[in-house]
């Protein structure tokens, strides 16, 4: 697998692109491969850790059942927990909503020598508020007086702020991953379906899961248009087809490793030439305890 497959073209149209991979594995293979592939993981983030010079941002975005939290619990599942964190961006809080939008993503921006993980992230300011555009009435912008003034220029003066946001972080040392999660319609419904019939699944399903639903091709629409305006070179976007779960997860830690084997420099700190040069000395020191 290329993970330039999966980059995202800046003439694509999602409704051209599949939602299953090409030359798909079984089930089991694709688990027994991601076991060995998110080691590889594992391994870069101990490299990473110890560098201490870069930071890494993973971002995903997707329609609701597109599988998000799952992937992230498996691609992500050898890491060491000090060395990642984890963001979960829901409706934005009364104290996130009394600064701009991007505030919020800001503060949780990982360090260097960390993962990040943001689960939806500061694209649903141009996503979910760009399907309802009254959500922007909380954010009270100035000379923003309806939901009718999130015009063009409002959406793409957005664009240009998300890919500076971005500029800025790639600049001063963090990797940014982008993937959107492609799943089909049909899929969507059956994975909604299997929430309402198994008990334990229930919990997960909300009424509003079926009105956002309605809002499909809208939502198809917008993720096109964002992506294409925010799919630079130091920031790409890669689309992932999701219908397939075990293989959605594999191609996305492949394509985390692919590219993050390029820097060969990303390596732990050699000692210092004394401490260095009293390596047996102190290993005697401690066999002789």
């Amino acid at each position: 697998m290329l993970s330039e497959d999966y980059l995202a073209k800046n003439n694509f149209e999602l409704s051209k692109l599949s939602t299953c991979s090409i030359d798909a594995l079984s089930k089991k293979e694709a688990k027994k491969e991601l076991a060995i592939v998110r080691r590889e993981l594992a391994e870069f983030q101990t490299r990473l850790y110890a560098h201490d010079k870069h930071a890494v941002l993973v971002c995903f975005q997707g329609m609701d059942t597109s599988g998000k939290d799952s992937l992230i619990r498996e691609v992500f599942k050898d890491f060491n927990v000090r060395g990642v964190v984890q963001h979960s961006f829901k409706v934005p809080t009364d104290l996130e909503l009394s600064h701009g939008y991007l505030w919020r993503h800001y503060v949780a921006l990982p360090s260097k020598g960390h993962f990040g993980i943001f689960n939806r992230t500061h694209y649903e300011n141009v996503l979910v508020t760009r399907v309802h555009p009254e959500y922007l009435m909380a954010e009270k912008l100035p000379g923003f007086d309806s939901p009718e003034d999130a015009d063009e220029d409002f959406w793409q003066m957005r664009y240009q702020q998300i890919n500076n946001f971005e500029k800025e972080l790639t600049e001063n040392g963090t990797f940014i991953f982008k993937f959107f999660l492609n799943l089909s319609k049909e899929e969507q419904k059956n994975r909604l379906l299997r929430r309402l019939h198994l008990p334990e699944k229930n919990w997960k399903f909300s009424e509003d899961d079926l009105k956002e639903r309605k809002l499909w091709d809208k939502y198809m629409l917008c993720y096109e248009e964002a992506i294409k305006n925010t799919n630079t070179k130091n920031a790409p976007w890669y689309v992932i087809p999701a219908d397939d779960k075990p293989m959605a997860r594999l191609i996305v830690a492949k394509v985390l490793v692919e590219t993050l084997s390029k820097f060969k420099d990303i390596l732990p700190p050699q000692l210092d030439g004394e401490t260095s040069g009293k390596i047996n000395e102190y290993i005697a020191a401690l066999e002789n305890e």
